[in-house]
């Protein structure tokens, strides 16, 4: 049986004159280093002091934790935080404009409908997200998976919509940046497909590192299957709809199941 492979990204991006590259790997470096990858570097000293503290079955980590003991302040903070954290995407679509690639076509918006595009999204959630707790569990049973709490928030009016604002700020920072800039980007600079797939899904796994090794495994393997329907496709809007789905029920369904479940 021979391997294949999708043809290019539908639409291909234009190719980039020898000269350009180098200022083009240089934007991407510093775009990566002012959002995900910087997350990476802090996600994978976060996991050596978690290794050298003792063993990750026995420790947590907190998404979503609360910032003050004032709810007014602690709102603020969330606010602020979700806002600055979408600062740059606005930054990948400005460096898309300046080059001539328009962010509609790199992120494949508007070439499906809404029904279809939600459709995927929850099909996706569901292929990404069932597995993904089956794995978790295997995680914790073998030792290489901390104790996730999705939400660390107090029991506030707010508490339910600000985790949802914080799984769409999720889910549209890392389809983005991840999958749409990156993998559009390293393909103008002449990497094979199979290498931007791998670049894509190893970063995604890296800045999950300070939850375990387990879940970085995971969150390969979404990047991967993500990778992949990019490549397939060119849009973007179903990986935004799905990642959005599957953070949504992990923060919300956590924060009100929390008590009648007697989760940690």
């Amino acid at each position: 049986m021979t391997l294949t492979f999708p043809g290019p990204l539908v639409p291909a991006p234009d190719p980039v004159a020898a000269p350009q590259k180098r200022l083009l790997s240089t934007e991407v470096w510093i775009v990566l280093l002012l959002s995900l990858l910087q997350s990476a570097v802090y996600a994978t000293v976060s996991l050596v002091a978690k290794l050298t503290r003792g063993p990750l079955a026995d420790q947590s980590a907190t998404l979503n934790s609360s910032r003050s003991d004032r709810p007014w302040l602690d709102l603020t903070y969330q606010l602020l935080g979700i806002g600055f954290a979408l600062v740059p995407v606005a930054l990948v679509l400005y460096l898309l404009v300046r080059s001539s690639d328009a962010p509609r076509r790199v992120l494949g918006i508007g070439r499906g409908t809404a029904a279809g595009d939600a459709g995927w999204g929850v099909g996706l959630a569901a292929l990404i997200g069932i597995p993904g707790l089956g794995l978790y569990f295997v995680g914790r049973e073998l030792g290489i998976t901390a104790t996730i709490v999705p939400s660390g928030l107090d029991e506030h009016w707010w508490r339910v919509p600000v985790l949802i604002l914080s799984a769409l700020m999720n889910s549209v920072l890392e389809e983005v940046i991840v999958v749409g800039y990156l993998m559009w980007r390293l393909t103008q600079l002449g990497w094979n497909r199979w290498s931007v797939l791998a670049a894509s899904a190893a970063l995604r796994a890296s800045y999950h590192l300070y939850q375990g090794i387990g879940p970085a495994i995971g969150n390969a393997v979404m990047g991967i299957v993500f990778g992949y329907w990019y490549q397939r496709t060119g849009r973007i809007v179903p990986l935004v709809i799905a990642h959005a789905v599957i953070d949504i029920v992990a923060f919300v369904g956590y924060a009100l199941l929390k008590d009648a479940l007697d989760l940690p």
